[in-house]
């Protein structure tokens, strides 16, 4: 078990928009090319983008706290865990016809979005303990 400072928190919190601003913002507007690089539905693309903009955009909201609020980043990792749960079923469960490209595209970025998960959960225990001290 680790904890991470504030201050790396924030930086992970700000990485976690940046990536996620980027990933929602291409699955916008190259769903359909996408599609047929990776073997995912188009409209899928297009819901996660969603999903992945509003995301970030409460990232980019706690990385500019001084001190982000601890349930809001639980919150922030928790939804990421699941994302990665999320993809490692589209990966092998979904029975999509992935490409290797889009095999290698969802566990990629499963692999990005689990360790900031772990971060920001150690990032928010890290800052309990400093509130109960």
């Amino acid at each position: 078990m680790f904890t991470v400072s504030v201050s790396t928190l924030r930086r992970v919190l700000g990485l976690d928009a940046a990536c996620g601003i980027g990933l929602g913002l291409s699955h916008l507007a190259l769903a359909g090319s996408l599609s047929t690089w990776t073997g995912i539905p188009a409209n899928w693309l297009q819901v996660t983008a969603l999903i992945v903009i509003v995301a970030a955009s409460t990232a980019g909201w706690l990385a500019a706290r001084t001190e982000p609020p601890v349930g809001g980043v639980r919150l922030l990792a928790a939804g990421n865990f699941a994302w990665v749960a999320a993809s490692l079923w589209l990966a092998f469960g979904a029975g999509l016809p992935l490409t290797g490209l889009g095999l290698g595209w969802v566990l990629a970025q499963a692999l990005v979005v689990l360790v900031m998960a772990e971060l920001e959960w150690a990032g928010a225990r890290g800052a309990q303990r400093l509130a109960m001290a």
